[in-house]
């Protein structure tokens, strides 16, 4: 076996805490495969970068040679998690979590070893459940408890209401554990309340108590909130990789350091050394934020895609040479004439109008070369108009 010591510093790195450390290296030292959970709710149809950080140690973990449970929560999610924010998050249909499911699992592949992984359902077991048995369950868990969690507490403090079934979300992930038997389980900061409930449930039925790993959260592209498909700020696994290239590019350099470290695992002395010399001056920030976006698309695409990904991006917004900007078809009788927030809409996926009136307002909006600067206007399009929204965003128009 390999040394423990060395097995669980390699754990360690990049990780936020360990919970409690030393229980992990009395499980390892046992010699027993050890079962590691992850839970995810498929609450939308794509894994984003954001997601790759938690699932990238999970790949070490497998490559230590511990069973990765991958448990869908088909039921917790007809539920609905709480959202950590101060509403209710409205739990799926059945057809959306069955699609969700396909698209996941589709994913992970890109990371996890999928040949490798026991993929198991919540369902399984809470379906099932009967009246005395829930009852049961929720006799081992007080209502003190399951209000110190951060957003809970918040949303009392703040008079806004809580759903009796969001009270029971909590439990019933922690439930997965004991069902599971689950030595380990690994997740984001923001999970920390669910991850301890599953260690604390464990004990209440009197079985060996999980390990609790969590992972630091991913900041998006506004370099304010978590990586968040419903904030609009995600980089999505199941995007054509110049477009996240392109949005990587994005970011500010102040996050490009926070990139490096958490998908690409650079050391803090390499970091330390690569902004010592972005600040003498000998790299530019924009050759290092290329290097970055392109060993990012490299890891989790191909490093095909990432030399196609890069050599599209240099064309577009270094040589001017738009014949590689991505194409965009729109019937003749739809854009004679459009209105700018209509266009904007259709072809770069922006659906808040508010959202395109900030980049017109900031003159992030072109046309042809002009900016736009009337929320207003009603644009008449040729074939093969250029159009840049934002920083990193060109599209040539084809008419039909």
């Amino acid at each position: 076996m390999k040394n423990i010591q060395a097995m669980i510093d390699q754990i360690k790195q990049g990780t936020v805490q360990i919970i409690p450390e030393n229980e992990l290296q009395k499980k390892i030292a046992t010699g027993k495969r050890l079962k590691v959970k992850f839970g995810v709710d498929p609450t939308a149809p794509d894994l984003h970068l954001g997601h790759a950080v938690v699932l990238s140690k999970l790949r070490e973990l497998q490559d230590l040679g511990f069973e990765v449970i991958f448990l869908i929560g088909d039921f917790t999610s007809r539920i609905g998690d709480p959202t950590g924010k101060s509403k209710t998050r409205p739990p799926l249909s059945e057809e959306e979590i069955a699609h969700n499911m396909h698209t996941y699992l589709e994913q992970v592949g890109r990371i996890l070893d999928a040949d490798n992984i026991s993929i198991r359902y919540n369902s399984e077991w809470l379906d099932p459940i009967s009246m005395k048995d829930f009852v049961k369950l929720c006799a081992k868990v007080t209502v003190a408890r399951l209000i110190e969690r951060e957003d809970f507490a918040k949303r009392i403090d703040n008079q806004q209401p809580i759903s009796f079934h969001e009270l029971l979300y909590p439990i019933f992930q922690a439930y997965d554990s004991v069902v599971l038997k689950a030595d380990i389980e690994i997740g984001g900061t923001d999970q920390t309340f669910n991850l301890l409930m599953g260690r604390y449930l464990q004990e209440q039925f009197g079985t060996d108590t999980q390990v609790v790993i969590t992972m630091p959260l991913l900041e998006g592209l506004d370099g304010i909130n978590k990586m968040s498909k419903s904030l609009g700020n995600a980089i999505g696994l199941a995007e054509p990789a110049d477009q996240a290239y392109g949005k990587i590019m994005s970011i500010s350099d102040k996050l490009m350091w926070r990139y490096f470290k958490l998908l690409l695992h650079v050391n803090e002395a390499e970091l330390s050394q690569l902004e010592s010399r972005v600040a003498a001056g000998s790299t530019h920030p924009m050759e290092l934020k290329k290097k970055l976006a392109h060993d990012i698309i490299a890891k989790f695409w191909s490093k095909a895609e990432a030399d196609k990904a890069q050599e599209t991006f240099e064309a577009l917004f270094q040589k001017h040479d738009y014949s590689k900007a991505q194409e965009i078809v729109l019937p003749a009788q739809t854009v004679n004439p459009i209105w700018i927030v209509d266009l904007i809409k259709t072809i770069a996926g922006i659906s808040s109008s508010s959202e395109i009136k900030r980049l017109i307002e900031a003159k992030a909006v072109s046309i042809g070369g002009e900016d736009v600067t009337d929320f207003s206007a009603k644009i008449t399009l040729t074939d093969g108009t250029i159009i840049k929204v934002g920083k990193h965003k060109i599209y040539k128009i084809v008419v039909k």
